[in-house]
């Protein structure tokens, strides 16, 4: 059993509170198997909104999945107590924003696509519908007059 955290860092111009929003965020990952490491070809998501039981009532997780190579039973969960919002002062910074705990599911790559939500950094203007898959997004706020952005999307996995 391990927590390991997603972190992102961006470039914010004018916008702050980027966070994966809803129930319904889909968080895609590239996992890889602990016991034999075969790596996912396919992108897979996780939603908070998701539950599978586990093996022998161990209680649920959010994936549960059987290699395809090894047949081991897997399972990964997202910790929704850690989903934190990234922030104006945290901009060009590493920052986690998610954790996961994996048995035997290791997430490797994390693609942000569609569900991402923000708001005006001075203004509180709403921004939603936020795709970061091209790794830069830009909108205009009304209420300042000026340019938003996102800019330089990149991560990496820290164990926790």
């Amino acid at each position: 059993l391990q927590r390991i955290g997603l972190q992102l860092r961006a470039t914010l111009e004018n916008i702050t509170r980027l966070r994966a929003e809803g129930e319904d965020f889909r968080w895609y990952l590239k996992l890889k198997c602990g016991n034999c490491g075969e790596v996912s070809e396919k992108w897979q998501y996780l939603r908070l909104m998701d539950s599978a039981p586990l093996k022998g009532g161990r209680g649920s997780a959010t994936m549960v999945q059987k290699c395809k190579l090894c047949s081991r039973e897997n399972s990964i969960d997202i910790l929704s107590q850690t989903i934190k919002p990234y922030n104006a002062e945290d901009s060009e910074k590493f920052k986690t924003i998610v954790e996961f705990e994996c048995r035997g599911l290791e997430p490797v790559d994390f693609q942000p696509q569609a569900g991402f939500a923000a708001e005006g950094a001075e203004s509180g203007t709403p921004f939603n519908d936020i795709n970061l898959l091209e790794k830069d997004w830009n909108d205009y706020d009304e209420k300042t007059k000026e340019s938003v952005g996102i800019y330089e999307v990149t991560h990496k996995f820290v164990k926790c």
